[in-house]
């Protein structure tokens, strides 16, 4: 209904304001009109009057002959011909009398003919003419009616010799403006009937095509905050609407990826919960009932499987509070290249480690870092090269400048991943098949810890395929701001 009322108001705001402004148009282009072809026909008596100007050299011809004036603006603005004073045949009005010396007949002059029959008067402006000197002094016509007249210039060889004066229409013509005025009024009441009629039924068209796909859109969102991601809207068009279902529906996929992860997510949680505690239940019931001794050696199994449920455990604590932007950062300006090389011989060094080891790290590359979170995210790194390469491993880590960044590459050697399986390993418990499986003690969650650590310092993390056989990680960085001036 708002919407019904907003298009209709609009409209009839709009109606009425074309009838305002086509009206006053009209009456002022009726006036205008009028004037213009007032000066029209006021040139041909500016010519007359230049050429009688020019045969007497003064305007004492007609200053002092009322009838001859009239006789003249009648017979150039009227609509017949005026009758001549006897001699004066096939002279122009203003000319001198013939040189014979006949007398003129005595008497008043003839009135001007009646006009053709069937020719309609044309509009006399004779009252509102005005013949004034070079001085705009006033020789023939009102007077007082000087002030208000538009002078036409009349000259004689490029010489000014007088003005012909003439009062423009102010306003209609009484019976005209009373004609025009009562049409205007029946025309414009119909036109803005039916102009309504129009605007209403096209308000209630848009506004019923408007709220039917809206109220589509409101079935769709209350079907999703009720928990039913399955919902789709039809989003036919190119229009705004159209972009907008089309949008709604994206977002319903992405509800459904989450509900569905989140449900992935809790029976993951519970599988790896699952098999530490079965394993406790186990061990402990066999101490209960005398199957296995309390010694050193059982008890060491026990605080091993405590152990992995404590590593988990900080783990989702950790991704949590990386969810929730409360992860603790203490950065600080790092030697990129120095920090881990440092970190790589010391975790080479120790007893037992079979792995052949292959870096370029040249220092001078500075990072603004957390070297706590760092050793988390390249200890992740080498605990996944040990636990899933074969025998013998190899692992070659390189350091390099990507324009505002710094680059750590890290290959190690086969097995390699899947293709398909390359985007999905910094997921959450994903775990790939065979020769990464879960039996080889992982969570799944070690990939997902150190690419938020990274995406916690600015940086990005991708996973590819490695020249060696085996799974490239690449790590970029942001250089501190000096290193960046250097």
């Amino acid at each position: 209904m708002k919407l019904f009322l907003a298009i209709a108001g609009a409209n009839v705001v709009l109606v009425m304001a074309a009838y305002l402004i086509y009206g006053w148009s009209f009456d002022r282009g009726l006036v205008e009109y009028l004037n213009k072809a007032d000066e029209t026909r006021l040139q041909p008596l500016v010519v007359r009057l230049a050429n009688g100007y020019r045969q007497h050299g003064h305007w004492d011809w007609i200053a002092g002959d009322r009838e001859r004036w009239f006789e003249l603006s009648r017979e150039v603005l009227g609509s017949g011909r005026v009758q001549r004073r006897p001699g004066e045949q096939g002279q122009p009005p203003g000319a001198p009398p013939p040189t014979n010396n006949a007398p003129a007949p005595a008497g008043p002059r003839p009135a001007a003919e009646a006009p053709p029959p069937g020719n309609p008067p044309a509009l006399t402006i004779d009252p509102r003419l005005l013949l004034l000197d070079a001085e705009r002094r006033v020789i023939i016509g009102p007077e007082w009616r000087a002030e208000q007249a538009v002078l036409k210039p009349i000259t004689v060889d490029e010489r000014l010799v007088g003005y012909l004066g003439y009062v423009p229409r102010l306003q209609m013509v009484a019976s005209l403006e009373r004609v025009f005025q009562a049409q205007q009024t029946r025309t414009y009441a119909a036109i803005a009937l039916g102009l309504f009629a129009a605007v209403l039924l096209n308000a209630a068209l848009i506004a019923h095509w408007l709220s039917r796909r809206l109220r589509a859109l409101g079935a769709g969102t209350t079907a999703i905050a009720q928990g039913d991601y399955e919902v789709r809207l039809n989003a036919q068009g190119h229009d705004e609407l159209a972009q907008l279902a089309d949008d709604f529906n994206r977002m319903a996929v992405s509800l459904q990826a989450a509900r569905q992860a989140r449900q992935q997510w809790i029976a993951d949680i519970a599988h790896e919960l699952r098999t530490p505690l079965a394993t406790l239940r186990a061990e402990i019931e066999a101490l209960q009932d005398g199957i296995r001794q309390p010694d050193a050696a059982n008890l060491d199994s026990l605080a091993q499987e405590v152990s992995r449920l404590t590593r988990l455990v900080d783990d989702l604590r950790l991704l949590s509070l990386s969810d929730l932007g409360a992860l603790d950062y203490r950065f600080a300006p790092l030697d990129l290249g120095r920090f881990v090389a440092d970190y790589l011989h010391e975790a080479t060094a120790r007893p037992g480690q079979r792995l052949r080891l292959s870096t370029d790290l040249p220092e001078g590359l500075s990072v603004r870092a957390d070297g706590d979170r760092l050793d988390q995210v390249l200890a992740n790194l080498l605990q996944n090269t040990l636990r899933y390469t074969h025998e013998p491993a190899s692992l070659d880590v390189r350091l390099v400048r990507d324009g505002d960044e710094a680059r750590l590459s890290w290959e190690d050697s086969a097995p390699g991943v899947p293709a398909e399986a390359l985007p999905r390993l910094t997921d959450r418990l994903y775990r790939v098949d065979e020769s990464r499986a879960s039996a080889s003690g992982g969570s799944g969650l070690g990939l997902a810890i150190a690419r938020a650590i990274v995406e916690g310092h600015g940086g990005r993390m991708t996973a590819s395929a490695s020249a060696l056989g085996g799974l490239r990680w690449d790590l970029w960085l942001p250089l501190h701001a000096e290193a960046e001036h250097d």
